[in-house]
């Protein structure tokens, strides 16, 4: 059997439920799937997997560090295998101010780049949007998001409940994994 490793890392959720997600459409596509939040859990070892996710929010346009430092541990045993690499982040939210060349920046800096500071060749990148917990966020990240709140709306973001704004389109989330398992398959 085909099996998967998906490890992540989360500031607020988003990335969590990303992957969650992910990994719950790998298994619908019969992959057998362990999802690893980096920060509550260590992996020790990557030999027994054909393929690797790994994801992490974007805040402060910097990945979290567990994820980070995931790649950094593994970046010999991950260069002989299938990755993939994915973010959770505002740069990626449907906005109406978007510029392409921006987004084109953002997904470049974020997966790209992070691609080639490990030497990794990942089979699929993930730009997806982000979720803004209103409720649940530190004073001054709220200060400076209450301001961008109307754009955020505007963008097509939905409030999913009190407060809790989520711009991630669900179906290409689960359209980027059955890729991801169509390609973990094959030789």
């Amino acid at each position: 059997m085909v099996s998967a490793l998906i490890v992540y890392g989360t500031r607020l959720g988003t990335t969590a439920s990303t992957a969650e997600e992910i990994g719950k459409v790998l298994r619908e596509e019969g992959l057998e799937v362990r999802v690893v939040d980096a920060k509550k859990e260590k992996v020790k070892d990557v030999a027994g997997y054909n393929l690797v996710i790994v994801g992490s929010g974007i805040a402060m346009g910097k990945w979290t560090s567990e994820p980070e430092d995931f790649l950094k541990r593994f970046r010999e045993e991950l260069a002989g295998k299938k990755v993939a690499l994915f973010v959770s982040c505002g740069s990626a939210s449907p906005s109406p101010t978007a510029k392409p060349e921006a987004l084109a920046l953002a997904k470049k800096n974020y997966l790209d780049d992070k691609a080639a500071l490990y030497g990794l060749s990942p089979v699929a990148l993930g730009f997806f949007g982000a979720a803004y917990d209103y409720n649940n966020m530190p004073w001054w990240a709220s200060m400076f998001m209450n301001a961008a709140k109307k754009d955020f709306i505007a963008s097509g973001a939905k409030e999913t409940k009190p407060g809790l704004y989520d711009s991630r389109d669900w179906d290409a989330i689960r359209s980027w994994a059955r890729e991801l398992a169509a390609r973990a398959r094959s030789p």
